[in-house]
């Protein structure tokens, strides 16, 4: 018995997120079906972050136990021609028995995209969150320094997670203009339920003038889910990478994992 870890890449808007679902196919489905076809043995994958449905991902992370002699590294390959092309494997390897991606301390990266002109560009449209209204930048990334750090984030947190706790760490959150596009791109240690969506959200208002970015403070002291912005439409966000330490890769590996 091995265990293989898959980097998955995927657009998300046809899925009803990660996880098997009753009322749609999910990537979860998807990749245990593949596998089991491949490998004539039951496989059900376990995955590193559960995105919801129609959240993308460059970088999510996979791992399935075989009997296969398959070289860990031969299984992208061989999946990514069985695979629908919205999904993909950028990259597969063996890792112990006992590697477990969601018990693996990481740092987990997203992006979240804005496009910000005055009309919807329908090239883009599934791919980031459309608003006409100015943002102003510079504005965001002053309030986005005080999500950095171990804070409390139950004011960023959707009211039906169940969590036993609230405190998640920020390591960097940062807004980038790139021509007319807005990112948002934060790193840490682990997020809740929408967390980067009411994140996004949140710094969109600061960004137009709603809030002063010196608010974002006061919205994490509050512990309340109405004290902080609106929740980003999903098709806005992509899950780009996971770091883990565990692992000792060199940067340039870890880059896409």
């Amino acid at each position: 018995m091995k265990r293989v870890m898959l980097t998955v890449a995927y657009d998300g808007t046809n899925y009803h997120g990660w996880q098997l679902q009753s009322n749609g196919i999910s990537i979860e489905e998807v990749l245990n079906r593949c596998l089991t076809e491949l490998l004539k043995e039951p496989v059900q994958v376990i995955g590193a972050s559960r995105t919801d449905s129609g959240v993308h991902a460059f970088g999510n992370i996979a791992v399935f136990d075989t009997q296969a002699r398959i070289p860990g590294d031969k299984f992208s390959y061989a999946l990514n021609q069985r695979l629908p092309e919205d999904i993909r494997i950028r990259g597969s390897r063996e890792v112990l028995l006992t590697f477990h991606p969601r018990k693996t301390d990481s740092i987990k990266t997203y992006e979240y995209r804005i496009l910000n002109e005055e009309f919807p560009n329908p090239v883009k449209r599934l791919y980031s969150h459309f608003t006409y209204l100015p943002l102003d930048e510079k504005k965001m990334n002053e309030g986005a320094k005080f999500l950095i750090g171990e804070h409390d984030f139950k004011s960023f947190c959707s009211v039906n997670a169940q969590v036993e706790s609230t405190v998640r760490t920020i390591y960097s959150c940062e807004v980038q203009r790139e021509g007319t596009e807005l990112v948002i791109r934060i790193s840490g240690g682990g997020f809740l339920y929408n967390m980067v969506r009411i994140i996004a959200g949140t710094l969109m208002e600061v960004g137009n003038g709603k809030y002063p970015p010196e608010a974002v403070a006061d919205i994490l002291k509050a512990k309340e889910r109405t004290a902080a912005g609106p929740t980003a439409p999903a098709r806005g966000l992509t899950l780009i990478s996971y770091e883990f330490p565990e692992l000792k890769e060199s940067p340039e590996r870890q880059e896409i994992l």
